[in-house]
């Protein structure tokens, strides 16, 4: 979800075997080829060209800047904006040189001020047809490359603002396509591999972690928050990187809509019988709800929800939000669930 984000994360081993592994001879597939310049890639629907490989890089999207850091590329960052909570662990002291532009949008004076020869965007709110920061054509007429997560547009529709919608199941080919391709922008086409490698092993892991369970059709909410906490909740819908985890573990959504994060009434969620609820954590408390004390207190107290079973046997699910939104994250959010899902006696 833009205009928020934030599990702790629990990819230790996975960003510390990246910082180490980074420079291994072994090869992957295709992964020990040299990318060749000037290389154009389609991107968005954009065709941008790299004459080589950039070394101001700007990210705007805690994702982008995960995914650069965990290349291996801290070095080629010169600015960073659109951050709602702690780096991956494995990374913090690369971050802490990498100059914060903002924590939210960041003026487009500020990153053009950092003089880069590529803006990364996790989000087309932000740099798109009506970007808070700007258009990839302002970017463009100063000789500016933009990339923006194909994740936050193959299949999805950002023109009417907000979350989107997103007309497919998300899928982490997605987030695969934008870690080779901006491996293969850096030349650094091994390290790609690598990375996407490891992702697959851990989501694999986790599946067969409750494998032969009973959460077939197991009804599943993803909480992200609410502009009121007694108000409707910001729920994730049918497609999002939350149904790519549900089908992961063979649970389902109570929520079936193509909007990515749509306003629903507790009254209708709770006419679902969720059995469980997975609560966003985050550090952004732009709304009361951010903080995931505040939703458990309320689903506790009120009336309504109150008397939820998933709420009286607390089968309460603890999430990081990115790993809510199409990320590398969204990994974390398989584990985070089948961890759960076990603890709970779901998978009896």
């Amino acid at each position: 979800m833009q205009n928020s984000i934030q599990k702790r994360a629990r990819g230790v081993a996975f960003a510390v075997a990246i910082v180490l592994g980074v420079t291994g001879s072994a090869s992957i597939g295709n992964a020990a080829e040299r990318t060749a310049y000037p290389l154009t890639l389609d991107n968005c629907g954009v065709s941008v060209t790299f004459e080589k490989p950039p070394e101001r890089a700007v990210t705007i999207g805690q994702s982008s800047t995960e995914i650069l850091l965990s290349l291996g590329l801290s070095d080629r960052i010169v600015g960073t904006a659109v951050w709602v909570g702690p780096v991956l662990k494995g990374f913090e002291s690369q971050n802490e040189k990498i100059k914060r532009l903002s924590d939210n949008s960041p003026s487009f004076e500020s990153v053009v001020a950092q003089e880069p020869d590529l803006v990364a965007v996790q989000f087309e709110w932000d740099v798109g047809q009506n970007g808070a920061v700007g258009t990839r054509e302002q970017f463009s007429e100063l000789g500016i490359p933009t990339y923006i997560s194909p994740a936050d547009c193959v299949a999805k529709d950002n023109s009417g603002g907000g979350d989107g919608v997103r007309k497919e199941r998300f899928t982490m080919e997605l987030v695969y396509q934008e870690i080779r391709e901006l491996a293969q922008i850096f030349d650094v086409n091994e390290r790609g591999e690598q990375l996407v490698a490891d992702l697959k092993k851990r989501e694999a892991d986790a599946i067969a972690s409750v494998a032969g369970s009973k959460t077939a059709g197991l009804p599943v909410v993803f909480w992200f928050s609410s502009k009121d906490v007694r108000g409707d909740a910001f729920v994730a819908g049918k497609n999002g990187a939350p149904a790519y985890i549900l089908q992961a573990l063979g649970a389902k959504n109570v929520i079936d809509t193509e909007e990515e994060w749509p306003l629903v009434s507790w009254e209708t969620i709770v006419g679902k019988d969720p059995a469980v609820i997975v609560i966003a954590e985050m550090d952004r408390r732009r709304y009361a709800a951010d903080d995931p004390a505040v939703k458990i207190k309320f689903l506790e107290t009120d009336p309504v929800t109150s008397h939820l079973d998933a709420v009286g046997k607390k089968h309460f699910v603890m999430m990081d939000a990115q790993s809510m939104n199409p990320t590398i994250r969204t990994i974390d959010g398989i584990e985070a669930l089948a961890h759960g899902i076990k603890t709970f006696g779901l998978a009896d």
